[in-house]
């Protein structure tokens, strides 16, 4: 089981550190709502609410924010949301897939084609970029969860496939087909004494590509503007940038 991946290092950086907190909110609401809608507003009964209130409580959503989410979802004439997947190649042959909720196929789709078109990309079709990625589980726990040994003992334990840990968290990967059942375990684990930072299914590269210079200056362009679509729910690349291309893009 590895340490903490490069990849991992810049997905965290750009979904924690980059994304403005209003942004992450009405993004774990919408994803709360569109739950609520689809399977009811029981979390015991409807597992993606259970996952989306967790993810939700997971960065400090308030509580009053949650149960209006919950409510909106179930609320007569609301919108019917479609959940659609987006893959194309961006600056530098990055592969990209966005996980994209919306009311409104049509406005989506062109909303993200132009972002690639505009940021030195094309958006592809479906399976032209996923086939370099895994889908799998993703389970982010606190540095407080233990060291790393503890936590890998944990994680093989409840089933997982990896952990990778840093500074920052551990990060827990499990088959697709094993997440709930490994995020059950780890929950029995810990107990009330720490709870997840964020679970979910994730797009997870096989391989990643490097890129430098303007082609990683336009990658970062194209994927803060794919991020800030109101469509969009989740953005995945395989970029891999040098420890010095990560401190110029952060401008350390």
């Amino acid at each position: 089981m590895a340490g903490h991946s490069k990849w991992a290092n810049i997905q965290h950086r750009k979904g924690k550190q980059d994304k403005k907190r209003a942004v992450l909110f009405a993004r774990l609401s919408k994803e709360i709502t569109v739950a609520s809608k689809m399977g009811g507003p029981d979390p015991a009964m409807n597992p993606r609410l259970r996952l989306a209130i967790a993810n939700a409580k997971g960065v400090s959503v308030p509580k009053d924010n949650i149960q209006r989410a919950i409510d909106k979802g179930q609320s007569s004439g609301g919108a019917d949301y479609a959940d659609i997947r987006y893959e194309g190649v961006g600056p530098g042959g990055v592969g990209i897939i966005i996980e994209a909720s919306t009311d409104n196929k049509n406005r989506a789709a062109t909303d993200i084609r132009t972002a690639f078109s505009k940021n030195g990309g094309a958006l592809g079709t479906t399976g032209s970029v996923s086939f370099n990625f895994d889908q799998l589980g993703e389970i982010e726990y606190p540095v407080s969860a233990g060291t790393t040994d503890e936590v890998m003992e944990a994680a093989i334990m409840a089933g997982a496939q990896d952990v990778e840990s840093d500074e920052e968290g551990h990060w827990i990967y499990t088959a697709r087909e094993d997440f709930a059942a490994v995020s059950m375990a780890l929950a029995e684990h810990f107990g009330s004494k720490v709870e997840p930072t964020s679970a979910k299914i994730i797009w997870k590269p096989k391989v990643t590509t490097a890129v430098s210079g303007d082609a990683a200056d336009q990658l970062m362009k194209l994927l803060d503007v794919l991020d800030e679509l109101d469509d969009v729910q989740n953005v995945y690349d395989n970029s891999e940038l040098s420890e010095e291309e990560m401190a110029r893009l952060s401008g350390g």
